[in-house]
């Protein structure tokens, strides 16, 4: 009975074309895109927004499970919350996306990706998505797209609100905050506490490995805002996230191995900060000023077992990440142009004695956006100076056309490249023998793509193609060195859609893609020729419900393409009722079905290896209160 309900559910979303993620509003505001407002119909890139009421219904979702529900977004865990977890964004590798919190960078410089797993959704009010090249626009690492997350800030009048929620795997979730304004100064103030037993990340019957390894995390976001006079503003924001998480260690299961230790139980404590300090200030009528001076700090130290008797081992990898970037937007008589200084001061402290711990960036941009008539036009140019591996040089080119009222047409091009990590560039020799190289160069792509579009008052649609080229991918070369020897081409096509009527609404899309290796013509790890999702919400007086599909094809875990993970569909219910003005319950089930899925193996399943478990069929209640 369940194959048959799961076989025609996805027929139904396959023949509705799997309407779109697309839900901003026809006066949506974007800024990632291009650095500068637009209104999103003008907007030539391949964008997204997670609303602020997504993100509510969103329950103990984690970060990425939000992202997934996004079109050209896959995603891979290491085995439940707080483990290790990354997105692949239009089929690129996960350290090819750049994110973003409020402006400010904050990811891993050793391993060269951002630590989802321990940023909380609670304190998010908005996510932006732009898919394709920007790194003519913000520098390293944009290859497959930007993401920026905008936590709580100040709004107008007093605004405290609370939440609390509970649900499987004996997790609890609570959230407070306070969000105003007086006068001309803006403030917030936003706390989260979650905590969660969770499951094995590993799928093993071996009993010093199949044990609950849970995650708790707290985090603090905050931000004050003053208006001096009329167009100049300064303030800060800041957020901290600090998290300890559980996981199973593969190589502490041999009793004659002189690692074991069954009575230890391998975790590690993780934490991201971002600070920033920013002064907007309209100089003249045409030139306006925004200085941002910020920190982004990304650590982990993990604890593992070092035989039965040393208690454990520890192994300290911290990233600081100074920025400034002063950026002038110049209105002209026909559109803006943007001129903007970016410097990036990567520091590395780490209980591996690297060969270098330190690197600086600093980029030169120019860009130029114009809305003429039907006529949209965007154009920019970055020259990134880098102390360790030289100069690189990146454009983009847009154009979109707006055919009439609704329909609309676009076109782009745009080159990126990835910075090698400082584990590529300068992790130390091995009994004398090299493991990283100091002679890289960074990954480099490029990238075109063209869309038509539909939108009108309560619908929109999409149709993108793309194909991005990307050469000198850093792999381990015969003497297992990082060397630039591979090449990628990624085809693809996405399709998204959406609908309102007065009390329902639909949304969805689909990506087909072709994610290769041009060497070996093999599938890139762990990424699907076709993944989607579908929603569907039903508004009747105080209640609403919904229900998600999210659907992959099959993927392989190795670069080979012998370990192979079937494909999956996964069912999410979720229910709202707003008991007074105030106060609203809200109810989310995950994976209804209980389906069981691979996102990551750990080794061959097969020899010596496990598979990481995912969650299965699990409930989560909560209650929001919220003056209105």
């Amino acid at each position: 009975m369940k194959k048959v309900i799961l076989k025609g559910l996805i027929g139904l979303s396959l023949s509705e074309l799997a309407y779109a993620a697309d839900n901003a509003t026809l006066d949506e505001v974007i800024v990632t895109a291009t650095r500068t407002p637009q209104q999103q119909e003008s907007v030539i890139a391949d964008v997204s927004v997670i609303t602020a009421e997504e993100i509510k219904r969103g329950g103990q979702s984690s970060l990425i499970e939000l992202l997934q529900r996004q079109p050209g977004i896959e995603i891979n865990n290491n085995g439940g919350a707080g483990k290790t977890s990354g997105i692949f964004m239009r089929g690129t590798n996960t350290g090819h996306t750049l994110v973003l919190i409020d402006g400010v960078r904050v990811q891993s410089a050793t391993a060269g990706t951002t630590t989802f797993e321990n940023i909380p959704i609670q304190q998010i009010d908005r996510i932006e998505i732009v898919r394709g090249p920007l790194t003519s626009l913000y520098g390293q690492d944009a290859i497959g797209g930007v993401i920026q997350i905008f936590t709580k800030k100040g709004v107008d009048g007093f605004n405290p609100y609370a939440n609390l929620g509970f649900g499987a795997y004996d997790t609890t979730l609570a959230e407070a905050g306070l969000r105003g304004k007086h006068n001309d100064t803006a403030y917030a103030v936003n706390v989260s506490a979650n905590k969660t037993n969770g499951f094995s990340a590993l799928d093993t019957r071996n009993p010093n490995l199949n044990d609950n390894d849970g995650y708790r995390n707290l985090a603090v976001t905050g931000s004050l805002s003053h208006t001096i006079v009329e167009g100049h503003e300064v303030g800060l924001t800041l957020m901290h996230s600090k998290g300890r998480t559980r996981y199973d260690n593969r190589f502490n299961i041999d009793a004659t191995s002189p690692a074991f230790n069954p009575a230890f139980s391998d975790h590690a404590d993780i934490e991201q900060h971002t600070y920033s300090l920013f002064s907007k200030n309209q100089i003249t009528s045409n030139w306006h000023s925004t200085l941002r001076i910020s920190q982004g700090f990304d650590e982990s130290v993990n604890y593992a077992a070092l035989g039965p008797f040393t208690s454990e081992s520890r192994s300290l990898f911290r990233t600081k990440q100074d920025q400034l970037n002063w950026q002038n937007d110049i209105t002209l008589p026909v559109g803006v142009l943007t001129l903007m200084y970016d410097k990036l001061e990567d520091k590395v402290n780490s209980t591996t004695a690297y060969n270098n711990t330190k690197r600086t960036n600093e980029g030169y941009v120019a860009s130029y956006v114009a809305n003429i008539g039907a006529h949209t036009i965007q154009a920019s140019a970055r020259e990134d100076h880098n102390s360790s591996f030289g100069n690189n040089v990146t454009g983009g080119l847009g154009y979109g056309y707006n055919i009439n009222n609704a329909w609309r047409i676009t076109g782009s091009y745009g080159s990126a490249f990835k910075a090698p990590t400082f584990n590529d560039l300068f992790f130390p020799d091995s009994f004398g023998f090299a493991t990283s190289n100091p002679n890289l160069k960074p990954e480099k792509s490029d990238n075109v793509e063209a869309s038509l579009r539909y939108r009108d008052d309560t619908s929109s649609a999409s149709l993108t193609a793309y194909e991005n080229k990307i050469r000198d991918l850093i792999i381990l070369d015969s003497a297992f060195v990082p060397a630039n020897l591979n090449k990628a081409k990624i085809r693809g096509v996405t399709l998204a859609a959406s609908q309102r009527w007065e009390s329902l609404d639909i949304g969805g899309s689909i990506d087909i893609q072709s994610p290769r290796d041009d060497t070996t013509d093999n599938m890139l790890v762990r990424r699907a020729n076709r993944h989607g999702q579908f929603n569907l919400g039903y508004t009747v007086q105080d209640w609403r419900f919904g229900t998600e599909l999210v659907t992959s094809s099959a993927r392989y875990n190795d670069s080979a393409n012998t370990l192979r993970m079937g494909g999956y569909t996964i069912f999410n219910m979720t229910a709202q009722y707003k008991i007074h003005r105030d106060w609203t319950v809200q109810a989310r089930a995950n994976n209804i079905f209980d389906k069981n899925y691979r996102l990551a193996l750990d080794g061959n399943p097969a020899t010596t290896g496990f598979a990481y478990n995912t969650p299965g069929a699990n409930l989560f209640v909560n209650i929001r209160y919220e003056p209105k």
